[in-house]
């Protein structure tokens, strides 16, 4: 069988089934809580008071993990009444739940491994469109800085807090600069997904694919393990590690785990989970890192939280959603708004390419997929029982996922022009809007938000 026909041929999986991923609603189960673990998150943002293990013991909890650094603990417990006995205590600003969160559904097609790409076909020229998009076929790279490449200093490092990085990908093993993993359990930060590897190889591969700063370098976070989902405070922890180890940039394509459904969790319930979203956000921020963000992939207006609650009753919250992040939305090849993608006025900050089905897909029946509009990257092939990493490959998907690693490198390849640590988070964002192009309405809009990314115009806006 020919690349092209075993790129594009397979059954997709649309995790989110296409007949559904329009719905009005959030289906339940989106986010689960982890049974009697809590998260305590106190009065002071930066470090625990005296007294907190106090607190916690009179409650009736056992401390589990503390993130000292943001105020909070993990907190275990048989008290059914613990959350209402911790939140009498006047050191404590909220008590709830700790979620268990997932990484983001995308629509996927067929791997190809790396042998089939020998018969001398250009696999970045043939399929690689998205990152043509965002660079002006390359245009890009010819600009000072624009590989990614630092034009003086250390090298520009974009941390992927996802399934983890095939480290050894032929396409990636140049440009890694370590990691971390907070999967218990699991020490390698090695990807037994996919998802990360294609987030990582959209920012920066450099062989038979090419990410959008072919020249950055990225560090694997793994919060995710080969199947299930992720505490909400190892993704916080995460978040803070790569702060501290002085990253540029940090993607999150995590769009499951932010996800909050009325009546199965009040508001009340999930409100410690946001604070603590939050604070490592900005924990992250002002140690001069930018943190990019998936939108999320079920083609819903995140502007009111009545609306994404369909027929439930209560409100559901995309979180986090801080104004101060980089919030990207997903483009198809056509510079639509892909099927899928989020949207909502205050809630996109740009549009990026994260690939679609093409012109006549119809999610509603399925009929007209055409996958050679996913967006392709690389990819570990696993043993499916086992899930170890057996080769590298590459493989296509659609999501937000895959539209906020292109943001992310472009953030990366701007601090390569200015220099590290010479440009604040808040520079790089007000840069990626300016320059970003108008594809629906001029100026701002509820789809693209400020307009498509655009590498060219990032990197000579005056």
């Amino acid at each position: 069988m020919s690349k092209r026909k075993k790129l594009f041929a397979g059954t997709l999986a649309v995790l989110l089934g296409a007949a559904t991923i329009l719905n009005a609603g959030i289906t339940k189960g989106e986010a689960e809580t982890s049974g009697n673990k809590y998260l305590v998150i106190f009065k002071d943002q930066q470090d625990l008071p005296a007294g907190y293990a106090d607190a916690i013991r009179k409650a009736g909890g056992q401390i589990e993990d503390k993130l000292d650094k943001l105020g909070a603990v993990k907190v275990t417990s048989k008290n059914a009444n613990f959350l209402n006995e911790v939140k009498k205590s006047s050191l404590v600003l909220e008590a709830g739940a700790e979620n268990i969160v997932y990484p983001e559904q995308t629509i996927e097609s067929e791997t190809v491994t790396a042998e089939d790409l020998t018969e001398g076909a250009d696999f970045y020229n043939q399929f690689m469109w998205d990152i043509k998009q965002v660079t002006n076929d390359g245009a890009s790279w010819k600009i000072p800085g624009g590989t990614g490449k630092p034009l003086s200093g250390d090298d520009i490092v974009v941390g992927v807090i996802d399934t983890g990085i095939d480290y050894n990908h032929p396409d990636l093993k140049d440009n890694y600069a370590g990691g971390k993993s907070f999967v218990p359990g699991f020490n390698d930060p090695i990807d037994q997904n996919s998802h990360g590897t294609h987030v990582a190889g959209s920012i920066a591969a450099k062989g038979e694919a090419l990410g959008v700063g072919p020249d950055l370098k990225v560090a694997s976070y793994r919060v995710f393990g080969p199947t299930g989902g992720a505490e909400t405070a190892h993704i916080a922890d995460a978040l803070m590690t790569a702060a501290d180890d002085n990253v540029d940039v940090v993607n999150m394509s995590l769009g499951g785990y932010d996800w909050f459904q009325n009546p199965d969790y009040a508001t009340k319930d999930i409100v410690a989970d946001v604070h603590l979203f939050n604070r490592a956000i900005q924990y992250a921020i002002q140690k001069g890192v930018t943190v990019v963000g998936s939108a999320g992939n079920n083609a819903l207006d995140l502007s009111s939280p009545g609306k994404l609650s369909g027929d439930d009753k209560g409100a559901t919250h995309r979180s986090p959603s801080s104004q101060t992040m980089i919030r990207v939305s997903a483009g198809g090849a056509l510079k639509n708004l892909a099927f899928y993608s989020n949207y909502g006025v205050g809630k996109i900050d740009v549009m990026a390419p994260g690939g679609d089905l093409g012109p006549n897909y119809d999610p509603a029946t399925g009929a007209g997929r055409d996958n050679s509009y996913l967006a392709f990257s690389t990819v570990p092939i696993l043993d499916p029982k086992t899930k170890e990493v057996i080769g590298h490959g590459y493989g296509g998907k659609g999501g937000t996922s895959m539209a906020a690693p292109k943001t992310a490198a472009l953030a990366g390849v701007i601090i390569a022009k200015y220099g590290k640590d010479k440009i604040s988070p808040a520079q790089v964002k007000a840069i990626i809007q300016q320059s970003a192009d108008d594809v629906f309405q001029p100026g701002y809009d509820e789809k693209a938000g400020h307009g498509l990314i655009n590498a060219v115009n990032a990197l000579t806006l005056k």
